[in-house]
């Protein structure tokens, strides 16, 4: 049992953080399992003895230093912070209000670094740790009707790359996931929401938009108790990757981004390279 972990997951209540908790028991971890409503947490993941359900709203960071205080009491370590809980305010960015942008910053990029910044004292003391955070294909390129969500999602990437410098003398590993499309409940209602701003100028494209949106919800091509299945190998590496791109769709996307940046590199050299004193 000495290769058994102590899991904490954010957003264990529905979609891909109840296929992580299930997962990451099955294979006999430790799991705090965490959500707004631990009613909603108990239900989709039941009872175990390996199992502490805690109340947990991500952008509450006093919420953050509670879970994990009674995940320590319980099971005397945090090995695994699973930063997964998220949202999606969609909608044009003209047409997004600043109320619901900085939502979305606030729970999809404060929230992490808040339940990080709770964590990282535990981890530091142990001299090891593994920050996994679910970001997305959005977090690589900007999508049409995904401003403020890709405006957190790239926050995401910088502040995880430049986390890993700081944290990797403590023995503290970090990883960024970038799903592609998985059949999770993030287009539902419950996660998605929707602008009811609207301009005139936008509204075609808007209609064809919450077409593709609402349209792909269930019909997504990734199946998130595989990710799982992923997320427990990578955690059992000796050296975990820094980045794990999910799905046959997200490594064609970084390909993409890839080629594209090396065509827009080379197209300005001359230009780039004649600006030294």
């Amino acid at each position: 049992m000495n290769n058994k972990k102590v899991w904490l997951i954010t957003g264990a209540g529905r979609g891909m953080g109840v296929d992580i908790a299930k997962a990451a028991i099955s294979a006999g971890h430790k799991v705090i399992a965490t959500g707004r409503n631990p009613e909603k947490v108990t239900k989709a993941l039941g009872g175990h003895s390996n199992l502490l359900i805690i109340k947990l709203d991500i952008t509450n960071a006093l919420d953050a230093e509670a879970a994990v205080e009674a995940g320590v009491a319980r099971f005397g370590a945090i090995d695994v912070l699973v930063n997964n809980a998220a949202n999606f305010n969609a909608g044009y960015f003209e047409e997004l209000s600043m109320d619901e942008i900085e939502s979305q910053v606030a729970t999809s990029l404060f929230g992490p670094m808040k339940v990080t910044k709770a964590v990282l004292p535990v981890m530091r003391k142990q001299h090891s740790g593994h920050i996994i955070t679910i970001s997305s294909t959005a977090g690589l390129v900007g999508y049409t009707f995904c401003s403020a969500y890709s405006a957190s999602k790239f926050g995401i990437e910088g502040w995880m790359e430049s986390l890993q410098t700081e944290v990797e003398q403590f023995g503290i590993t970090t990883t960024i996931v970038n799903p592609g499309f998985f059949r999770t409940e993030l287009l539902t209602e419950e996660s998605t929401k929707y602008t009811e701003n609207t301009i005139g100028d936008y509204d075609e494209g808007r209609k064809q938009q919450l077409q593709f949106w609402k349209g792909a919800n269930g019909q997504q091509s990734g199946d998130p108790a595989k990710l799982a299945q992923a997320l427990l190998t990578i955690m059992d590496q000796q050296h975990p990757p820094q980045r794990f791109f999910a799905g046959e769709d997200a490594v064609g996307t970084a390909e993409q981004v890839v080629n594209t940046l090396k065509e827009q590199a080379d197209s300005y050299r001359d230009l780039s390279s004649s600006l030294a004193y």
